[in-house]
C-alpha cells in the first residue's frame, strides 16, 4: 500500500499549483491568448498543458503548506506577476490600436467605428484593421511561442517564493504605458505627415479660391489620400512591428529585474 505524508502532498501541490497560477494569469492578459474568441476552457487546457510541460524543469519550490497564509501570499504574488507580464505585452498591441485611431481621426473616419470584442467597445475601423494586421504579423513570427518561452524563463528570473518584488518594479511597469502613445505615433508618422500636408494644401486652396466647396472636395480627398498612404506604408510596417514586439517581449521580464530582499 502506498502511503503519502502531508509534506509530500504539499510538495506536489506547490510544484504544480503555483506555476499554474502564473501561467493562467498570463494567458488571461497577454495577446493573442486573451482574445475573447478563445474559449475559457481552451485557455484552461492550454495552461494545464504548459504547466505540466515546464514543471519538471522549474527551480526548487519553497517547502510550505499551500493553504497557509504564506502560501496564499505567494499565490497572490504569482497571479500579479503573470498579469503584469501579460499587461506588458498588451501595451504593444494597444500602441498599434492607438496608431489606428490617430490615422482614423486624421483621415476624417473617426465616426466610422465597429464593435471590437477585444476591448468590448467601439473601435475605429482603421484601428481594427491595424490590430488584426499586427496580430497576424505576431503569429507569423511565432510570437505566441516566444511569449510562452519568456514565461518559462521567468521562473528562473523571478523564482516562486523568492525575494519580494520592490516598488520600483511596479513603477517601471506603470511608466512603460508611455509606449502606447510614443510607439503608436512613430508607427504611423509618415501617414500623419502626408495627411497634414494635404490639409495644409486644402487650407491654402480655400484662401485662394473661397468659392470652392471644401466639404465636397476636401473630405473625400483626405480619405482617399489616407487610404493610399496606408496602402503604401503597409509594405514597410513589418520591420517596425517586429521591433515593437521584441521590445514587448523584453519588457515582460525587464520590469522585474529590481527586487528587494
Amino acid at each position: 500500500m502506498i502511503s503519502l505524508t502531508t509534506a509530500e502532498i504539499n510538495a506536489w501541490v506547490v510544484a504544480f499549483f503555483f506555476p499554474l497560477a502564473r501561467v493562467l494569469a498570463l494567458l488571461a492578459a497577454a495577446p493573442p491568448f486573451n482574445n475573447p474568441a478563445l474559449p475559457a476552457r481552451v485557455r484552461l487546457a492550454l495552461g494545464l498543458a504548459i504547466t505540466i510541460g515546464i514543471a519538471p524543469v522549474l527551480p526548487l519550490m519553497p517547502a510550505l503548506d499551500p493553504a497557509s497564509g504564506a502560501g496564499m501570499l505567494i499565490l497572490a504574488q504569482e497571479l500579479i506577476i503573470g498579469t503584469a507580464m501579460g499587461f506588458a505585452m498588451r501595451l504593444v498591441f494597444s500602441a498599434v490600436d492607438m496608431a489606428g485611431n490617430i490615422v482614423s481621426l486624421e483621415m476624417g473616419l473617426g465616426f466610422a467605428s465597429a464593435y471590437d470584442p477585444q476591448t468590448a467597445g467601439q473601435t475605429a475601423v482603421v484601428s481594427e484593421f491595424m490590430g488584426l494586421l499586427a496580430l497576424l504579423v505576431f503569429m507569423a513570427i511565432n510570437g505566441h511561442l516566444m511569449v510562452i518561452a519568456t514565461l518559462t524563463h521567468s521562473f528562473s528570473v523571478i523564482p516562486i517564493g523568492g525575494p519580494r518584488l520592490g516598488a520600483t518594479t511596479w513603477s517601471s511597469l506603470a511608466n512603460s504605458a508611455a509606449i502606447v502613445f510614443s510607439a503608436g505615433l512613430f508607427l504611423v508618422l509618415p501617414i500623419i505627415v502626408a495627411l497634414m500636408i494635404s490639409n495644409l494644401a486644402l487650407a491654402i486652396l480655400s484662401r485662394a479660391a473661397p468659392q470652392l466647396n471644401l466639404m465636397a472636395i476636401g473630405f473625400p480627398l483626405t480619405i482617399a489620400l489616407g487610404f493610399a498612404a496606408l496602402l503604401f506604408g503597409l509594405s514597410y510596417m513589418g520591420t517596425p512591428l517586429q521591433e515593437l514586439f521584441e521590445n514587448g517581449l523584453q519588457s515582460m521580464l525587464g520590469h522585474f529585474a529590481v527586487v528587494t530582499p
